[in-house]
């Protein structure tokens, strides 16, 4: 008997469920690309596509069940026997259907071209980009493409002992293995300073290599307990998030010293990288024998680390920590040449950033440099301490900018040595050449947020106001604890653009720096009372106020009430601060170091506050005369201040020229900017005077917005506007 019942294909037809598996695919597809482009952006990890894509499936054959039983129109959801009694909506629906396939199938094209086009570009997540002004400053990292394929970056070790104070030894090894790695010049190796900031396994491996600007990444975790030692390091595909190789290593601690070049060299063959002979050989070797001594080596190394990170809050606690851990090294291993190399380092930057003992430091560091040029003459770290005993104790430029090439000549890819040089190249002036260098360190380093801040400072000396913001904000999206960027930031927008009442709302945060910084700004909005009470919220310490540089609190709070003119509650002050200035001049004399001019300085101030002129010109020109540092940024800086002194004591005849010098000097704009002539207090006294109208007229473009009006007699004691 013949039936007119359709097949079941037909009916499948019919009731649009082909079409609805149609659109389904597509709409899986696109979603499926959106994740893909958008889930590193958004920091979510790799699983996330894939759990999507596990539960699109599943949820199909729900999908064309419930597309056979109803059927969703624009006039809402149908069930089966309102399609049936009117054949019309079904084909008008499939119609719609067709024309939403389309447009899904579309988007998904669209999204796939756009994801293309993204991974091209190297996505980069949450990284900071380069500022946009300054094409020359992108990394390697910005297009895949750019990416070499033998590239490392080692990521923190996790500490797996149950000891946590082993943390300097877990740190060690990552360090070993590092330098090993930076060794094969074949190999591009990312700095220990940009992989710090993250975990030991960060969730999303793509985006840490697209912000490193590396092929592959190593994790890998220290075991100790006792005498026993386990190694764990994997080797990662930072594109794929797929494991190259894995190898565990045990050791007891008398032989777990020389598996750094055992890694090493797996990771170079893996990677393809050649090893010249005396690479080979190099990496074979660990730094000592003795285990004691490369026990305290590692304290002293992560002791050292502590006060690299926190350099800008003048917390120098760590290097002070670190070199009787480096001469007990030395006890134990006499031909120690990297802690040798090292210690001569953290003396060097000790005496230089400190101001303490500068004389004794300065020698010691020599003497430990010739120790390590003597054991290892060829090493990368005895050529960089001798390097910078000639940049920081001899401020010989030419022969550290020598040496620091022979450290690069060796390792070419070393972000330590390009800095170095770039250092040299700015003390010299060559500012252009000294930030191309230091970009290039930086594309190294990419997450070093005190090589950012460096930057941002070389650009402050070529008078770059807006490079120098974008590189400060980049420092800080590094590291939002970097004082240094943090209290600099403030100076960009001020110095550009004159407009304190900006600078003042960047100069956020209870750090003595920020504090120091919001007393100057309120200064020049003429706000004494509210400076004042500023100022002495800070706690005066040696590191908040070094005295060595001629920085005293009670020096700095006369200036203020005399500011005020409130001579009664100052000339105390300026006593006090004196004698403590007299007291370090012996000091400083004695290590004819470069800040002797500050501490003159100070001392002139306070004799001109005392109202003792004489004695205030006779120590003016004494600060000129030991106005010799090396770096001509500094010079200038203090040839600046010497004019502000020469304007408190009313000799413009004096302060003119010489503020007309510095301000024309090479490197000045880190220091001074043409528009504080007209919000600087200091030369309120010589304001009116037509040598000073001059230098307003030739800087005319510099005038900013707001001027704060200068408090009358009456009115001193005025908070300002």
């Amino acid at each position: 008997m013949a039936t007119n019942k359709p097949s079941f294909f037909a009916e499948l037809q019919r009731r649009n469920v082909l079409r609805a598996a149609v659109l389904y695919a597509g709409a899986v597809w696109a979603f499926g690309q959106g994740f893909s482009q958008f889930s590193p952006a958004l920091g979510l990890p790799d699983w996330a596509t894939r759990a999507f894509l596990i539960a699109a499936a599943v949820g199909f054959p729900f999908w064309l069940v419930f597309a056979w039983v109803f059927e969703v129109t624009p006039q809402g959801i149908k069930r089966e026997s309102e399609i049936a009694a009117d054949d019309s909506t079904a084909r008008r629906t499939g119609r719609r259907l067709d024309f939403a396939i389309i447009a899904v199938l579309a988007v998904a094209v669209i999204l796939l071209l756009g994801n293309q086009l993204i991974w091209h570009k190297g996505m980069r997540g949450a990284a900071g980009t380069a500022p946009a002004s300054t094409a020359t400053t992108r990394s390697p990292a910005a297009t895949a493409a750019a990416v070499p394929a033998k590239s490392i970056a080692v990521l923190p070790f996790e500490n797996l002992s149950n000891d946590k104070n082993n943390e300097y030894f877990v740190a060690g090894m990552q360090d070993l293995i590092l330098t090993k790695l930076a060794d094969i010049g074949d190999l591009k190796v990312i700095s220990r300073t940009s992989t710090q900031g993250y975990g030991s396994h960060p969730q999303n491996l793509k985006v840490v290599g697209a912000q490193l600007g590396v092929a592959t990444l190593l994790e890998g975790s220290v075991q100790k307990q006792g005498n026993e030692v386990l190694i764990n390091v994997q080797l990662i595909d930072a594109a794929s998030d797929s494991h190259l190789w894995a190898r565990s290593y045990t050791r007891t601690l008398t032989d777990v010293f020389g598996v750094e070049g055992e890694v090493a060299t797996q990771i170079a063959g893996s990677l393809n990288a050649k090893l010249s002979p005396a690479q080979v050989e190099q990496l074979a070797k660990a730094p000592s024998a003795n285990q004691a001594a490369m026990d305290l080596f590692l304290r002293a190394e992560y002791q050292a680390k502590l006060s690299n990170a926190n350099y800008s809050t003048n917390d120098f606690s760590g290097w002070r920590a670190a070199i009787p851990l480096y001469r007990q090294a030395i006890a134990k291993d006499p031909g120690f040449a990297l802690a040798y190399a090292r210690l001569s380092y953290v003396e060097s930057k000790l005496a230089y950033l400190s101001g303490e003992d500068v004389a004794a430091l300065t020698r010691q560091a020599r003497a430990d440099a010739e120790a390590a040029q003597r054991l290892a003459p060829h090493s990368v770290a005895t050529l960089l301490a001798l390097g910078y005993c000639d940049y920081y104790g001899k401020g010989d430029f030419a022969a550290a900018l020598k040496t620091f090439g022979a450290a690069l000549a060796l390792r070419p890819n070393d972000s330590a040595a390009l800095t170095a040089i770039g250092y040299g190249q700015r003390k010299q002036t060559r500012y252009d050449a000294a930030l191309a260098t230091l970009q290039k360190a930086f594309a190294l380093d990419p997450r070093n947020s005190a090589l950012a801040f460096e930057i941002g400072a070389t650009s402050m000396m070529v008078s770059r106001y807006p490079e120098a913001e974008d590189w400060w904000q980049r420092a800080l999206a590094i590291d939002p604890h970097n004082v240094a960027a943090k209290s600099s930031y403030p100076l960009a927008i001020l110095y550009g653009s004159g407009d304190v009442a900006r600078a003042l709302q960047a100069a956020e945060g209870d750090e003595p720096a920020m504090q120091t910084l919001r007393v100057t700004l309120l200064a020049y909005q003429r706000k004494y009372a509210e400076a004042l009470a500023q100022l002495n919220a800070i706690p005066d310490t040696p590191d908040n106020f070094i005295l060595a540089f001629g920085n005293s609190k009670a020096l700095q709070q006369a200036d203020l009430y005399r500011l005020l003119g409130e001579t009664a509650k100052a000339q105390p002050l300026y006593r006090q601060a004196l004698a403590a200035l007299r007291a370090q001049l012996a000091k400083s004399e004695q290590a004819q170091n470069g800040y002797l001019a500050g501490v003159w300085e100070g001392i002139a101030d306070a004799e001109l506050g005392l109202g003792q002129t004489k004695e205030g010109l006779a120590a003016i020109a004494r600060a000129q005369a030991a106005n010799v540092a090396p770096d001509p940024a500094v010079r200038a800086g203090f040839a600046e201040f010497n004019a502000g002194l020469f304007a408190e004591a009313r000799r413009p005849d004096l302060a003119v020229p010489l503020l007309a010098k510095a301000l024309a000097s090479p490197g000045i704009g880190v220091n001074y900017s043409p528009v504080l002539l007209w919000l600087d207090p200091v030369w309120d006294p010589i304001r009116h005077d037509p040598g000073f109208q001059a230098l307003l007229e030739k800087y005319a473009k510099y005038k900013p917005a707001v001027i704060y009006p200068i408090p009358t007699a009456g009115a001193a004691a005025s908070t300002g506007p």
